[in-house]
């Protein structure tokens, strides 16, 4: 329903609607310290205040709660695939690693010879749509009707406090950070549209964004999928032996190991103390939400990988 409401309209309007919301939350503590100074609040006046900020919060927390917070307690993907996600080896994260390079070595040459037609937001999102239905195709729990995806208005904010996409549960829309580098923007966008099915978690949105662009015929979808879920399993083998990732990183062809570069450069060029901050109270939002992990819950999509090549075969990765 939210997507055919707002899926139509050109702007994000979530955004617009955080905007207008931040306007009138600066404006309110302006008036309020104004009254604070000239001694003018009673204690009636404050008490009204602060019931209305109740009220105000709770509202919101119903809101999203009834919109979106629910989802939460969805089974999820690992249910609806009869997945046994459970704690995985060293050797079978090598593994994983090692299938993940093979993969994106043959992609290289092929998507980014096709990355110059994708330079438009649009045709990004298009695109996304497209590897939806192209997995629809296999199983239409997939299926994604009435698009509803977004350029954020917000993105050099974005990129300063580190997000690449989000989702708004107000309205539904997917919201994609345009700042970041091109290579990162399919993947992100089949992410956040998995959001749009009710997968609330961030390792089950990693899937659906994982299947979804290895679905799609556009190398460029399945590219930019595996270059995301590289960097997830090879810090995580990093961790537990980073020698055998220095190896693994030689075996990357130049182009691939270009894009690391650009996105670290990226990453150094917008670093700052907020984003610490920032990140540090998400974290608090996920551990709130049925994600203990936190942050590393979006790396957790290590372990569905592994689980579904298990059931399915190495060769389906």
């Amino acid at each position: 329903m939210q997507r055919i409401l707002f899926g139509w309209l050109p702007v994000s309007v979530g955004d617009v609607l955080y905007g207008v919301l931040l306007i009138a939350l600066i404006l309110g503590l302006v008036r309020f310290s104004r009254r604070l100074v000239k001694r003018e609040l009673t204690r009636d006046g404050l008490l009204g205040s602060l019931r209305r900020l109740v009220f105000f919060c709770l509202l919101v927390y119903v809101l999203f709660n009834g919109l979106w917070g629910l989802n939460y307690d969805r089974k999820g993907i690992a249910s609806q695939l009869q997945l046994d996600v459970k704690p995985y080896t060293t050797p079978e994260l090598t593994a994983l690693v090692q299938r993940i390079i093979v993969r994106l070595n043959g992609l290289d040459s092929l998507a980014h010879l096709r990355r110059g037609e994708l330079s438009a937001s649009r045709a990004v999102y298009s695109g996304a749509i497209g590897a939806y239905a192209a997995l629809a195709d296999s199983d239409s729990r997939f299926a994604y009707p009435h698009p509803s995806v977004k350029s954020s208005l917000f993105s050099y904010f974005g990129a300063y406090i580190g997000f690449s996409g989000y989702y708004n549960p107000f309205t539904g829309e997917a919201q994609v950070n345009t700042v970041t580098p091109a290579f990162t923007q399919p993947y992100t966008t089949c992410h956040e549209m998995g959001h749009q099915l009710g997968y609330a978690k961030e390792n089950e949105a990693n899937f659906a964004g994982y299947l979804s662009a290895r679905a799609s015929a556009d190398p460029v979808y399945r590219y930019s999928a595996y270059f995301e879920l590289y960097s997830y399993a090879a810090g995580e083998l990093y961790r537990r032996d980073s020698g055998v990732v220095a190896g693994f990183r030689k075996q990357l062809r130049p182009g691939i190991r270009q894009d690391f570069r650009e996105l670290k450069e990226y990453n150094r060029k917008y670093a700052n103390p907020m984003e610490t901050h920032i990140w540090w109270l998400y974290g608090g939002y996920l551990r709130a939400n049925r994600q203990p992990q936190g942050i590393v819950t979006y790396s957790d999509v290590t372990a569905w990988l592994i689980a579904y090549a298990k059931k399915n075969g190495w060769e389906t990765i």
